[in-house]
C-alpha cells in the first residue's frame, strides 16, 4: 500500500476533488486516472485531514486541506519466460544491443504479462540481467513503443545499468530514427522543441503543451520524399526521451507518421492522379512507421566508442517502395 499526502494551496481551493487529485497523481504516478480515483473513494481509501473518509468525488477543495490517499499496491503478475524471436545485434558480459521487432510489447502490463520482450529475454538470458527496474524490468534500460522496430539496449548487470542509466539522463547516448511522415516539414532540417504532458482527455496520449509537461527536443533531417510532396522520410535524433515523443511532436507539426493509429490528425490526403495501389498501401499500413536504426554509446566497463546501425525491417521497405513508384 502505497500512501500520498496533499495540501490544497490558493490555486487549487474551490476545485472538484477528483479532478484535484488526479492533477496531482499526473505527474507522478499518471495511471492514477479520475476513474481510479472514484474507486478510491468507493473502497474508502481517501482521507480528509480528519482522517475520514471522503465519499463524494464532485466534493469542492478547501484552502490548506489535507488530502490522504492510500493506493494498493499492484497485483502480482508471474512472469514466465516464453520463446518469442528477436533479434541480438550485439553481446558481451556486460550488455546486449537488440533489434526489436514491431508489435512486440517491451515489458509487462494490465492484460499482458506473458508476450513481452522481457518473456523473451527471460528466455534467452534468465539470471543474466540487471535488476534494478524490479522483476518487471529485468535488464530494460530504456523502452520502444509496442509498434515501433529498431536497436534497443538491454542491461545484463546492475554495474552496467547504473551508468547507461545516467547517461541516458544526462543524454550522453546518441539514438537516431527513420520515420514516414505525411508530407514535408519545412525547414528540411531542423529542432522541434515543445514540451510533452499527458492528455487529460484521453490517458493513452500524450500532447505538446506551452509550459507544462517536461522539455522534449527531436532534431529532424528530411531525407527523402515521394509521390510529389503526399510523404517523406525524416531522420530524428532524439536529444530527450519523453514517451511518444517523436510521435507527439510531428502530430503537433501537422505531419503525423503514416500508420499511426494513435496521433494521426494530421493525414494528407493523396493526389487523385497517385496509384490507387500507393494510396490503399499507405491508408492500410498497420503500425507506425518508426525504425530505431541507430544508436550509440561508451560502453559502461571500458568507455569504448560503440556505434551499431540496422536497415528498415520488411515492412518499411515494403512501404518506401510503394512510394517511390
Amino acid at each position: 500500500m502505497e500512501k500520498f499526502e496533499f495540501i490544497v494551496c490558493e490555486t487549487e481551493e474551490n476545485i472538484r476533488l477528483d479532478k484535484f487529485l488526479t492533477l496531482k497523481f499526473l505527474a507522478i504516478k499518471p495511471e492514477i486516472t479520475r476513474s481510479k480515483i472514484q474507486n478510491l473513494i468507493d473502497e474508502k481509501l481517501i482521507c480528509d485531514e480528519n482522517n475520514q473518509a471522503i465519499k463524494n468525488s464532485a466534493q469542492k477543495t478547501k484552502l490548506n486541506q489535507k488530502i490522504t490517499v492510500l493506493v494498493p499496491d499492484a497485483k502480482p503478475m508471474n512472469l514466465s519466460a516464453k520463446k518469442i524471436d528477436f533479434e541480438i545485434v550485439f553481446e558481451d558480459e556486460d550488455l546486449l544491443v537488440i533489434n526489436k521487432p514491431a508489435g512486440l510489447t517491451v515489458h509487462p502490463g494490465a492484460g499482458n504479462s506473458d508476450d513481452t520482450l522481457v518473456n523473451a529475454l527471460l528466455f534467452t538470458h534468465q539470471n543474466k540481467l540487471s535488476s534494478i527496474n524490479g522483476e518487471f524490468r529485468p535488464g530494460i534500460v530504456h523502452r520502444l513503443d509496442k509498434d515501433t522496430s529498431g536497436l534497443m539496449l538491454v542491461a545484463k548487470n546492475d554495474f552496467t545499468h547504473q551508468i547507461l542509466s545516467q547517461r541516458l539522463k544526462d543524454r550522453e547516448i546518441k539514438r537516431s530514427y527513420l520515420a514516414f511522415i505525411y508530407g514535408v516539414i519545412t525547414p528540411n532540417v531542423g529542432i522541434i522543441d515543445k514540451n510533452i504532458v499527458r492528455s487529460r482527455l484521453n490517458r493513452l496520449k500524450m500532447v505538446v503543451a506551452k509550459t507544462l509537461g517536461r522539455n522534449a527536443v527531436t532534431n529532424y533531417e528530411t531525407k527523402k520524399i515521394f509521390a510529389d510532396g503526399f510523404a517523406s522520410l525524416v531522420e530524428c535524433r532524439l536529444q530527450t526521451g519523453r514517451t511518444h515523443q517523436i510521435r507527439v511532436h510531428f502530430e503537433a507539426v501537422k505531419h503525423s507518421l503514416i500508420g499511426d493509429q494513435l496521433y494521426n490528425s494530421a493525414k494528407k490526403n493523396p493526389k487523385k492522379e497517385l496509384d490507387e495501389k500507393l494510396k490503399e498501401f499507405v491508408k492500410t499500413f498497420p503500425r507506425q512507421a518508426l525504425h530505431s536504426y541507430k544508436i550509440g554509446f561508451l560502453h559502461p566497463r571500458s568507455n569504448k566508442e560503440m556505434n551499431f546501425e540496422i536497415g528498415l525491417p520488411n515492412d518499411l521497405k515494403e512501404l518506401e517502395k510503394v512510394l517511390s513508384m
